[in-house]
């Protein structure tokens, strides 16, 4: 006997950051974070963000679990670009195509993992293993609700750097949140850590 497919459904939902918007669907549309802000990544891993990147409205694409955060031009106004954007992705995940390349996750994992051999080496390397731990419990699942990611880069003479993807990239309130709640949380746990600080992604 055939399964029936459920319905797609998604509905928007909206983010801190007004040039983002996250695309909510009922279906997991893959385990992880993919986040591409160029065009180039997208063409190599996924046919998703692709797709999205032929509108020209579409700057940014963050694919996560059941959703896709949308960033768009600046000079656009969302009351233009949701319709189309909705019944796109829509479509696209009803038709059951491709959204993520198999192998994306360990491509990205082999560019984190050599990243993080050199930023573990050295006297900093088991505190600098604790502040990512603790981005990742405590501040990662709050940022994924708000449709956007937060990764851990680097621990430098007391200032923790970390990258803000999705809707938190260049998001206003953004910065709010990274300084009174995780450097406040950071600050506490770790004493060493005088300042975070953020570059977008």
């Amino acid at each position: 006997m055939e399964s029936v497919k459920s319905p797609v459904m998604l509905y928007t939902e909206q983010t801190p950051n007004p040039e983002t918007l996250k695309f909510v669907t009922n279906k997991m549309l893959y385990r992880g974070t993919a986040d591409f802000r160029e065009e180039a990544l997208a063409k190599e891993w996924s046919p998703l963000a692709t797709a999205l990147f032929g509108f020209p409205y579409v700057k940014g694409v963050y694919i996560c679990n059941n959703f896709v955060t949308v960033t768009k031009e600046f000079n656009y106004l969302w009351e233009d670009m949701m319709l189309p954007l909705k019944d796109f992705i829509k479509t696209y995940v009803s038709d059951e195509k491709e959204i993520i390349l198999t192998g994306f996750e360990e491509a990205m994992a082999a560019i984190e993992a050599e990243a993080n051999a050199a930023v573990y080496s050295g006297e900093d390397g088991e505190l600098i293993k604790k502040i990512k731990d603790l981005i990742d419990t405590y501040v990662k699942p709050a940022v994924e609700m708000d449709g956007g990611n937060i990764e851990f880069k680097s621990f430098h003479q007391g200032i923790v750097t970390v990258v803000l993807q999705g809707s938190c990239s260049g998001c206003p309130s953004s910065t709010v949140t990274l300084k009174s709640g995780i450097e406040g949380m950071l600050k506490r746990m770790v004493p060493e850590v005088q300042e975070v600080v953020s570059e977008m992604g």
